[in-house]
């Protein structure tokens, strides 16, 4: 147990709290809807796949399907209004969508890398956005925005990927800076190796895989705990920790030793 006061303040009780997922249909976005719906919580989910959101939702009276493509900001807001209509504001939004495509420099095209930044960043940051008015005028709530460990440093094979994520990452820590003041919390969700749709494409041995599940139970942990960076798993994150505190000589040979590449 930490001596130190939690980063963020306290979220209500699961019970007493309204959610909204971004990114609720598949992976550790659905993994944790589902979670906090077995919890109790209020829980509005958006992806794009009405379907997919219907099995999370399980028919729960307080699960609230909104099916959204996340890139169009307008879209975003009209889901935002149906919760603010459903329950008169919200508590915790979570941006958990994203996608991943491995790249390497001989591969890179503009339209490739642009296209990877409108979904990972500017339809985050957009997201953000549209929240934010909302719980500045609560004067309460939460942000949480799922990165990525790929962000702490280049890696082979995300060339792009993890220039996204780190991108995120310094926008969250940027965020956190100018809400915290105002009483609104903000987490910073860096996952590693988990299996999902995206990971499955992945043609390499992932270290230290975890399930959704799993996943999904580290993050709410992490929420409670009041926590503003939220890693998992561990033993893998530690490491990455490590490796970006090295001299780049240093760094650049275990990379490759490591990776083969």
């Amino acid at each position: 147990m930490s001596l130190l006061p939690p980063l963020n303040p306290p979220l209500p009780a699961w019970p007493d709290a309204r959610v909204w997922v971004i990114g609720a249909s598949t992976g550790i976005g659905a993994a944790t809807a589902r979670r906090l719906l077995a919890a109790g919580a209020r829980v509005a989910l958006s992806a794009r796949s009405a379907d997919k959101l219907r099995e999370v939702a399980a028919g729960r009276e307080h699960a609230l399907v909104l099916p959204l493509d996340f890139t169009d900001v307008d879209a975003v807001g009209t889901a935002l209004a149906r919760v603010n209509e459903a329950w008169g504001g919200v508590d915790l939004v979570l941006v958990v969508a994203g996608t991943h495509h491995e790249m390497r420099a001989w591969e890179l095209t503009d339209r490739d890398a642009r296209a990877l930044f409108e979904i990972n960043v500017h339809a985050v940051i957009g997201a953000v956005a549209t929240a934010l008015p909302t719980l500045l005028a609560q004067g309460r709530g939460a942000i949480g925005i799922v990165a990525s460990v790929a962000g702490y440093s280049g890696l082979p094979k995300a060339l792009i990927y993890g220039a996204s994520k780190a991108a995120i990452i310094n926008f969250t820590e940027a965020l956190y800076l100018d809400l915290h003041p105002k009483n609104i919390g903000v987490y910073l969700i860096n996952p590693g190796f988990v299996a999902t749709p995206l990971t499955a494409q992945n043609d390499f041995r992932m270290p230290h895989l975890i399930s959704a599940d799993e996943a999904a139970a580290s993050l709410i942990a992490g929420l409670e705990a009041g926590a503003f960076e939220i890693h998992f798993p561990r033993a893998f994150t530690r490491q990455l920790k490590l490796l970006r505190l090295l001299p780049y000589r240093l760094y650049f040979a275990l990379v490759r030793r490591a990776t083969g590449l």
